[in-house]
This record gives structure tokens, sequence and C-alpha cells, in this order.
């Protein structure tokens, strides 16, 4: 894996900040699967532990926030079901898109990725918030479960 140098860094902040004003000043809906996995390979590709992120949406699919909901190591980081369920109600999201990145650049979803999202989406379906997709990424390629059938 290779370190970001501090010039890098700078890069991607500044992208990072353009996305969010077009997403959130600009109420761009997130409907396009590349669009958001662009945004969820900016946020979380280019990290070296495991960072499991949400997009919290409007009814309209648009940005409320992103939020790092679990920091972990190199290959895993702990999701809880009910602090997923309580950061959604806190942000009064109708819909939300999970994202992690695989430090290991390979993204293909693992059986526990598919089973934590089952949990999680049978966690949300009891208080009626969707989930639109799950995305797993690396710096350089993204996985979106709904593209691969798997929601």
């Amino acid at each position: 894996m290779t370190v970001l140098t501090l010039e890098q860094q700078v890069i991607i902040n500044q992208a990072l900040s353009i996305m969010d004003e077009v997403f959130t000043v600009h109420g761009i809906s997130f409907t396009e699967p590349n669009h958001t996995k662009d945004y969820c390979r900016l946020n979380l590709g280019h990290l070296e532990h495991e960072v499991f992120g949400i997009l919290f949406l409007s009814n309209r699919h648009q940005l409320i926030k992103f939020s790092e909901l679990s920091r972990g190591t190199i290959n895993g980081a702990s999701v809880h079901p009910r602090e997923v369920v309580k950061e959604t109600l806190a942000c009064n999201a109708a819909a939300v898109i999970f994202s992690h990145n695989h430090p290991s650049g390979v993204c293909e979803p693992s059986e526990a990725d598919r089973a934590l999202t089952r949990r999680l989406v049978d966690a949300l379906a009891l208080v009626e918030v969707r989930v639109l997709d799950h995305i797993v990424c690396s710096s350089s390629e993204a996985v979106s479960f709904a593209e691969r059938g798997l929601l």
C-alpha cells in the first residue's frame, strides 16, 4: 500500500470539498451509481485502515450528511446495527447508502460484508428506511451491491 503524499492528500481534500458542494449545496441526488462510487472512493479509498461510512439521504436521495460510523484495522471494522439505526434516525434520513473500504485494494465483497449488509437492511426496514446500496471501495475501484444484485 502506498502512503499518500501531503500534496496528494490536499488534492483529495479539494475534490471532496467540490463533491460535497455539488451534492449538498446544489441538491444533486445520489441516483447515479458511478457518482456514488466516486464519492465513496474519494472519502474512503485512500485510507490504510478499514472505515465503514454511511451516506444519509433525504426522501429525494439528496445528501443530508456523510458519516464515518466505524474505524477499524487493516482488515475489519466493527459495525453495530443499533448504532446504524440510532444515527440514521438522528439524521432523519429516509434512505442510506453504506460504504466501506478494503485497504488491500481487492473490492470483492466478502461473505462477512454480505451478512452485515443483510442485518443492517433488516434493522433499518423496521424503521422504514431504505438501503439503496453498499459500496466497497479502494483507491482504484469500487463495487456496488445494487449493481451486482446483492440487495
